[in-house]
C-alpha cells in the first residue's frame, strides 16, 4: 500500500509537436467501424430472439434476464480497466484480443443447447465488447490528426446510432431465415475482417511504459460499476426498495468510493482523478451522463409508444425508429457536423445539439394525436442533436485527457454511456409506471396484463389513454435532463475554454492543431 497521496501532473494535456497522421487512416477507420457496429449490434440484436429462446431451451423468465444483461454487466463492468489495460500493454494487442474473445463467445452462443451455456457465452462476448469500445476509440485518436478527429470521431459515433436502430431489424431477418444462434454467428465473418485488418492496418502504441500495473484498482472499478449496473438493471423487476437492490447499490458505491480513495494513494493509478479539475472534462462528464440518462430512457420508451400506443407490430416499430440512426449516420458521414462544430466552437455545439434532443423528445411525447407524423419529427430533431453533440462530447473527453491515457479516456466514455443509458431506462421505467398505476387502480404490472383484465372495450380505450400519459410524462422528463445536461456542459466547457486562453502554453494550440496520439 501506498503511505501516503502522490502528486499529480497539471491535468491539462499540453501542446505537443506535430506528427503525420496516418496514410490508411481512413480504410482503418472504415474496419474500426465494422467492428464497432457488431459489438453495438448485440446489445439489442438478442431482444427479439427472446420468443425463439424462451420456446427451444425452455428458459424462464430470469433466465431471459440473465441472457440479455450478461453482456451488458460484464462489458461495463470491465471498460475502465480494458481502457487501461490497452494504455499499459499495447491498444493493438488489446484489440486482437477483444476481437478473439468477441469471435470465440459468438461462436459458443450460437451453437449452445443449454441456458447456462448461452449465458456463459454472453459473459464472454462483454469482455472482449469491452476491450473493443476501448481500443477501437483509442486507435482513432491515435491515427487521426487533431483537424480531422471530429469528423472521425462523428463517424465513431454514428455506428452508436446505427447499432441501436439495426439490432432490431438484422436479428428480425436472421430469425425469419435462420434459427436463433445465427445472431451470434454472423458476428464471426465481421471478426475474421477485423483480425486480418488489425494485423496489417493497425499500428501499435501504448501509454503506460513503466508504469506498475493497478491490480487493486482494476479489481474495485470492476466490482464497483459492475455491482452498480446490476442494481439498476435489477430495480424494475424485484423493486426499488427491495433489499437485493438497497444492498446491490449501497455496496457498489461503497466499493466506488474506496476505488476513488485508492485511486489517490497509488504511484500509477488506473484513473487519475485529477482529469476532474479540468473543467473542459467535467463539462463533458456532466453532459454525457445526462444525455444519455435522457436519451437511453426516452428511446427505450418510443418502441413502447410505437406498439401500444400507435399499434405498430415489433419489426414496423423498429422500421419506424429507422429515420433517427439514418439522420445521424447522414450528418456524420458527410462530414456536416464536424463542420458545424468547427463553426460553432464546443460549448455552443453541445448546447444547440442538446436543445435539439431536447425539443425532439418533447414533439414525441406532445404530438401523439398527430400520428407517426408528430413521431417522425421528433425523431429527426433526435438525430440532428445527436449528431452535433455526441461527437463534440466525447472529443472534449478524449481531447482532455493525455494522449497516453487514450484508452483510459475511451473507457470513461463507455462507462458514462452505459451508466446513463442504464439509469435512464430504469428511472423514466419507473415514471412511467407510477403515472400508469396511478391512473388505471388495477392489480396488473403492466399494460398487456392490464388490456387482459380489461372489461370491454371502453375500460381498454381508458388504460392506453393512461399508459400514453405515463409515456408522455417520462418523455418529458427525459426532456428536461437532456436539456440540463446542455446548459450544464455548455456552462463549463465556456468556463474551460476561458481558463485555457489565460493558461500559457494552452491558448496558443488551437483544437484544430494537429495533436499525436
Amino acid at each position: 500500500m501506498a503511505s501516503g497521496p502522490h502528486p499529480r501532473p497539471h491535468p491539462h494535456p499540453r501542446p505537443h509537436p506535430h506528427s503525420l497522421p496516418h496514410p490508411r487512416r481512413w480504410l482503418i477507420l472504415a474496419v474500426i467501424s465494422l467492428t464497432q457496429l457488431t459489438v453495438v449490434l448485440d446489445n439489442t440484436v438478442l431482444n427479439v430472439a427472446i420468443p425463439s429462446l424462451t420456446a427451444e431451451l425452455h428458459a424462464a423468465t430470469s433466465d431471459i434476464q440473465w441472457m440479455v444483461n450478461a453482456y451488458a454487466l460484464v462489458q461495463s463492468g470491465l471498460l475502465l480497466t480494458a481502457g487501461s489495460a490497452a494504455d499499459r500493454y499495447g491498444r493493438k494487442k488489446m484489440l486482437l484480443a477483444g476481437l478473439v474473445l468477441f469471435g470465440a463467445g459468438s461462436l459458443a452462443a450460437g451453437l449452445a443447447d443449454g441456458v447456462r451455456e448461452l449465458i456463459a457465452a454472453r459473459a464472454g462476448m462483454g469482455v472482449g465488447g469491452a476491450l473493443l469500445l476501448t481500443t477501437t476509440l483509442a486507435v482513432v485518436m491515435q491515427v487521426f490528426p487533431a483537424g480531422e478527429l471530429p469528423k472521425a470521431i462523428g463517424v465513431w459515433s454514428a455506428v452508436n446510432a446505427l447499432g441501436f436502430a439495426g439490432g432490431p431489424l438484422i436479428g428480425g431477418f436472421l430469425l425469419d431465415h435462420f434459427w436463433w444462434g445465427a445472431v451470434f454467428l454472423v458476428n464471426l465473418p465481421v471478426v475474421a475482417l477485423g483480425l486480418v485488418a488489425a494485423v496489417v492496418l493497425v499500428p501499435e502504441s501504448r501509454g503506460g511504459r513503466g508504469e506498475r500495473p493497478d491490480p487493486l484498482g482494476a479489481v474495485l472499478s470492476t466490482l464497483g460499476m459492475g455491482g452498480l449496473v446490476y442494481a439498476i438493471i435489477s430495480g424494475p423487476a424485484h423493486g426499488w426498495t427491495s433489499p437485493r437492490v438497497l444492498l446491490t447499490a449501497a455496496g457498489a458505491l461503497a466499493v466506488l468510493v474506496l476505488f476513488a480513495y485508492w485511486e489517490t494513494r497509488v504511484p500509477h493509478p488506473m484513473l487519475d482523478l485529477d482529469f476532474f479539475r479540468d473543467r473542459r472534462f467535467t463539462g463533458a462528464v456532466a453532459g454525457a451522463v445526462l444525455i444519455t440518462f435522457g436519451m437511453g430512457g426516452a428511446l427505450f420508451l418510443l418502441t413502447q409508444h410505437l406498439q401500444f400506443v400507435l399499434g405498430y407490430g415489433p419489426l414496423e416499430a423498429g422500421l419506424r425508429t429507422a429515420p433517427l440512426a439514418l439522420s445521424v449516420v447522414l450528418l456524420n458521414f458527410t462530414g456536416l457536423s464536424a463542420r458545424w462544430l468547427a463553426r460553432l466552437g464546443t460549448p455552443r455545439a453541445v448546447l444547440l445539439g442538446m436543445v435539439l434532443m431536447s425539443a425532439g423528445l418533447v414533439a414525441v411525447a406532445t404530438l401523439t394525436g398527430q400520428g407517426y407524423a408528430g413521431t417522425l419529427l421528433g425523431l429527426l430533431l433526435i438525430g440532428a442533436g445527436c449528431a452535433l453533440a455526441n461527437p463534440a462530447m466525447a472529443h472534449a473527453i478524449m481531447s482532455a485527457i493525455p494522449p497516453a491515457k487514450a484508452g483510459v479516456g475511451a473507457g470513461i466514455n463507455g462507462t458514462l454511456a452505459e451508466f446513463g443509458n442504464g439509469l435512464g431506462v430504469a428511472v423514466l421505467g419507473a415514471v412511467l409506471n407510477s403515472r400508469f398505476a396511478a391512473l388505471v387502480p388495477v392489480a396488473a404490472a403492466s399494460l398487456p396484463a392490464a388490456l387482459a383484465a380489461a372489461d370491454g372495450a371502453g375500460e381498454r380505450g381508458r388504460i392506453v389513454a393512461a399508459y400514453s400519459s405515463g409515456l408522455q410524462a417520462s418523455q418529458l422528463v427525459g426532456a428536461a435532463a437532456v436539456l440540463a445536461g446542455g446548459l450544464v456542459a455548455a456552462a463549463l466547457l465556456h468556463r474551460a475554454q476561458g481558463a485555457d486562453s489565460k493558461t500559457p502554453g494552452v491558448a496558443e494550440t488551437p483544437e484544430t492543431e494537429p495533436r499525436p496520439v
